[in-house]
């Protein structure tokens, strides 16, 4: 078996000396991997050349598992001092829709799925009762992340919809639920991380400790260093949710209504919901999307039987977490806010149920739709910052014009409070002091309805873009992805040099990430200049 592991890794390391041109000591790279594994395996590379948004390819050379942070830190190390240079992506879930984790002429390093070696995360999580926080591995799955926290009671205080994302996935990018207008994302609920830089060094960093490249690493793309550690926040865990979700005809009773119970984040627990979202409903989509199941087709009140506005329902979905220490108060606490909102009055649809399967709720669906085979398709999804100023011209112009009457997936819309953002982070969001997600999660499918397709949902997305430019609805991408630096700069806006000084100063030679298409790789000479910096693998 190890005669095995070593021929098949220096076969990988021959590949990329012979294909990228390296002139490292190759002993050096079989030194790096000996703790995990440097694949070319036909299966890995072809994972690893594709993503959830089945829109883009780029096969990698290799693949690394990792054993350990070191492991990382080396193969980054072997880029950097490399003469030529090769690039590296860290590949999370694979949950990245327009190729962001791929790299056609470079190493992908698998974070998740625990090495090959061992089967097991290269760094288990770590519960610290006294502290409230847990240690875990960047590629642990938050779905595992929550399992370890809760046998001690606790969790961590805010979530993504999805559970099977990578916690370096999700900080890279902010991460995002119904609790950020309560707790901000989840990188504002982060204490410390270890990343490893592009020049391969691996450095603990947080807001007191090379807070420079903390601020960077959150919310950055992964354009400054791969998370391989991360100290997350805990609260204790409740037991029970109790889930309820109202409809509106009316958008600005809607927004309204959200931005009520969003301004109530500073209240105790009694005065205010755990968790706020909600969605928009153009046609029957309800029935086939991944949201629908909350709704019983046994229940009394139709949907199809409260007047629209404009033939557009909007419901507002709301929780309240509860224990045994509650359990005697929550309906009369429930009932004292639903008296100050404004929904149709027939349509409150309530459930009941443990706090795990309430976060692990698209997991679920995501079973039946694989089972369905409706999973591995195209995701053509387009995530928007809408400011709340012109969140009602967004509504007149997409919801009721562009989109039609069949939306091909779930449409999220909730608001956020930006002072639960941390603003030297990288993240960039509108300038108002509450914005708004809209998310559009279409699903391409081969129906033979020219609306379900990929081309006419990308050209649907295109429009909308181009909606928000000609109204002057200065939105920002969240999970952003554009095709020239030009479109990035615009992007960032004031945040770009910034940006951009960070770059340089945590990866010179930009061989990270290089899917995000914010910058291209360079070779030492234009990058660091002849006669500069000593490069070494050590």
């Amino acid at each position: 078996m190890a005669t095995t592991k070593l021929v098949l890794i220096t076969f990988a390391i021959c590949r990329l000396i012979l294909t990228v041109g390296l002139t490292v000591d190759p002993t050096e790279l079989l030194r790096l991997v000996v703790d995990g594994q440097l694949s070319v395996d036909p299966s890995d590379v072809d994972t690893a050349s594709k993503d959830f948004g089945l829109m883009s390819r780029a096969a990698p050379l290799a693949v690394l598992h990792p054993a350990s942070a070191q492991d990382v830190a080396g193969l980054v190390r072997a880029a950097y001092s490399s003469p030529h240079g090769f690039t590296v992506s860290a590949r999370g879930h694979g949950h990245s829709i327009n190729g962001q984790a791929q790299t056609n002429n470079g190493v992908v390093i698998q974070m998740s799925g625990g090495s090959l070696r061992s089967g097991r995360p290269a760094q288990a999580a770590r519960v610290s009762e006294k502290g409230m926080y847990v240690d875990t591995w960047g590629g642990e799955l938050w779905i595992d992340v929550l399992r370890s926290t809760l046998e001690y009671g606790l969790a961590p205080k805010s979530w993504t919809d999805y559970l099977y994302l990578t916690v370096g996935g999700t900080l890279s990018n902010a991460g995002i639920s119904g609790q950020a207008f309560n707790y901000g994302p989840q990188i504002s609920n982060v204490h410390e991380l270890d990343v490893v830089t592009g020049k391969g060094q691996l450095l603990t960093c947080s807001e007191e400790q090379n807070s420079e490249l903390f601020q960077a690493v959150l919310g950055g793309l992964g354009q400054f260093g791969i998370i391989t550690r991360a100290r997350i926040a805990l609260e204790p865990s409740p037991k029970r949710v109790r889930w309820i979700r109202v409809l509106y005809s009316n958008f600005s009773a809607f927004t309204k209504d959200q931005e009520f119970l969003i301004s109530l984040h500073g209240q105790p627990s009694s005065q205010k919901f755990d968790y706020v979202e909600g969605f928009v409903i153009v046609d029957e989509g309800l029935i086939n999307n991944w949201r629908s199941s909350f709704f019983s087709a046994s229940n009394p009140v139709k949907i199809t039987s409260i007047d629209s506005e404009g033939g557009v329902l909007y419901c507002l979905e709301i929780t309240k977490n509860y224990d045994e220490s509650t359990a005697d108060t929550i309906d009369k606490e429930i009932e004292d806010l639903l008296e100050k909102l404004d929904f149709v009055p027939t349509s409150v649809f309530t459930t009941d149920l443990p706090y795990v399967d309430f976060l692990d709720r698209v997991h679920k669906a995501e079973l039946k739709l694989r089972a369905k085979g409706l999973w591995d398709v195209p995701h053509p999804w387009l995530n928007l910052f809408v400011p709340k100023s012109r969140i009602s011209d967004f509504n007149e112009g997409v919801f009721k014009g562009i989109l039609g009457n069949k939306t091909s997936g779930p449409i999220l819309i909730y608001p956020m409070n930006k002072d639960k953002w941390d603003q030297s982070s990288s993240v960039v969001t509108p300038d108002e002091d509450i914005f708004y997600l809209v998310a559009l999660l279409r699903t391409a499918l081969d129906t033979g309805d020219e609306t379900h397709t990929l081309e006419h949902l990308t050209n649907q997305n295109r429009q909308i873009l181009r909606f928000c430019v000609d109204a002057g609805i200065e939105v920002k991408q969240y999970l952003p992805h554009y095709t020239t630096q030009e479109e990035w700069m615009d992007h960032f806006g004031d945040k770009w040099a910034r940006f951009y000084k960070r770059k340089m100063e945590f990866d010179p030679r930009r061989i990270l990430a290089t899917g995000q298409r914010i910058f291209s790789p360079s070779s030492v000479s234009s990058s660091l200049g002849v006669g500069g910096d000593k490069l070494s693998i050590s």
